[in-house]
């Protein structure tokens, strides 16, 4: 599948999840909030890019990216860096996207931090959201 058509198929899917009711509620449980800005990664995509991308909107993000094995769609709640958490060690260049959404899963919950970067942040999976059969019709657009 073409880059273009993966971020454009993750785009539909993270959409369709925001205009779920079911859906931002199920998120909001796990720390998402309205306006929250989202970033879509592709697997194999440079982690340093991807947080690059999500450093420009100076709050915390909600990175997405699909599982190329499973087609799950892959929520990651990310902080803003910041000096009060104890300091680690910069991801290597070559760290993919992919690798750093399944270090996440492995770990729930996971402090990190890219080379440009002074300070640590954190990052935590989001559960899989299944939507329900009542859920599925509440909507924006069937209210």
């Amino acid at each position: 599948m073409t880059p273009n058509l993966v971020r454009s198929n993750t785009a539909k899917r993270v959409s369709e999840l925001l205009e779920s009711r079911e859906g931002r509620k199920h998120l909001e449980g796990s720390g998402w909030r309205k306006g929250m800005p989202v970033v879509i990664a592709e697997p194999s995509e440079s982690f340093t890019d991807v947080m690059g991308l999500a450093s420009v909107h100076g709050s915390p993000v909600l990175l997405v990216m699909l599982d190329p094995r499973t087609s799950e769609l892959c929520l990651v709640h990310v902080s803003l860096p910041n000096a009060a958490l104890n300091a680690v060690d910069a991801y290597p260049s070559g760290f993919t996207a992919q690798s750093f959404v399944e270090q996440v899963a492995k770990e729930g919950v996971l402090s990190f931090r890219v080379k440009y970067w002074d300070c640590t942040a954190v990052a935590h999976r989001l559960p899989e959201y299944v939507p329900s059969q009542r859920g599925a019709h509440l909507s924006y657009r069937h209210s």
